[in-house]
């Protein structure tokens, strides 16, 4: 057990009591049988139209983080949810402080702070009560597979000690008809976890990371579930200190990529692996290729990644 998990919870350097974080497990009444998908964001506003409502068909609950968004992220999730007939399930929560941008930032922070990734990530966490949660990004949009897939698990790994893998695939979206999908990256992490105390973050050297013991069961979807939406017109590092470090650090594979197929595409270059996707007329890009051209993709959807072929 990590000795974060010991006690009721953790109290914060900066002696804010009313966000201290208190364990769900520690509560007095019992964690609810489902899942919680829960979101930590910032200014997601445009994201969460295509990201809220596969989701909200797919989990129990899902819970909002707004960390200080100027955009109206938690109005536009609050009408999203209600145009979907789903407002019972949504939760909206604030979280007031400035948190450590991922890299140095982080590194310079201490763990306990309100300003820490792994304290923000334990308090938002500790909001939950289902016995099972989902770490989500706003950014983050099930295909229709992907939906049907979560909803099918969410009942399942609702009372269950399982950790689950979602494979998500980079989404570089250039305008509403044409975006690029990266099919050169693997990128299976660990999403789906049992709320209780083997479980609660720490702090690692770039950022969070949430503690899995290994006798835990683990258990990867298939690919070509889900995409990460990525916005060429936009800042996509800037919850990063120093995306510089990508080209030089060891444990940063995956924004290493991302660094470069956004910026080969900013500058007109189709990097290898990235395939160019145009949507039909009066149809948004990110509709079409979560609707109709990722569920229609060959099976098993094929992701050529040079770190994972087998040698000929």
């Amino acid at each position: 057990m990590n000795p974060l998990a010991t006690g009721d919870g953790i109290r914060n350097l900066e002696g804010h009591a009313d966000f201290d974080v208190t364990w769900p497990w520690r509560r007095d009444e019992p964690l609810r049988r489902g899942a919680t998908a829960v979101l930590r964001v910032k200014n997601e506003a445009p994201n969460l139209a295509y990201a809220l409502p596969p989701l909200l068909r797919a989990v129990d609950e899902v819970l909002v983080v707004d960390n200080g968004s100027t955009d109206g992220t938690a109005v536009e999730a609050a009408r999203v949810a209600a145009a979907e007939g789903h407002s019972a399930k949504l939760t909206v929560a604030h979280y007031p402080f400035d948190v450590a941008r991922a890299g140095a930032e982080h590194r310079a922070t201490p763990e306990r702070s309100v300003h820490s990734l792994a304290y923000f990530y334990n308090w938002c966490f500790a909001q939950v009560s289902t016995r099972y949660s989902w770490k989500w990004d706003g950014d983050m949009v099930l295909t229709r597979e992907g939906e049907l897939s979560m909803r099918s698990l969410s009942w399942q790994v609702g009372s269950s000690q399982t950790v689950v893998r979602l494979p998500r695939h980079s989404l570089y979206v250039e305008s509403p008809q044409r975006a690029y999908l990266d099919l050169g990256l693997r990128n299976a992490e660990e999403w789906g976890f049992p709320i209780g105390p083997d479980f609660v973050y720490t702090k690692a050297p770039e950022w969070e990371i949430r503690t899995t013991p290994e006798t835990y069961r683990q258990v990867e979807l298939p690919q070509g579930l889900c995409v990460e939406l990525k916005w060429l017109d936009g800042d996509e590092f800037a919850h990063w200190s120093d995306p510089e470090s990508f080209a030089t650090s060891l444990r940063n594979h995956r924004k290493r990529r991302e660094w470069e197929v956004f910026h080969a595409l900013r500058d007109g270059r189709v990097p290898t692996g990235v395939v160019q996707i145009d949507a039909p007329a009066g149809v948004h890009v990110v509709d079409h290729v979560t609707h109709e051209w990722m569920p229609r993709a060959p099976r098993p959807f094929k992701v050529d990644d040079p770190r994972h072929r087998r040698p000929a």
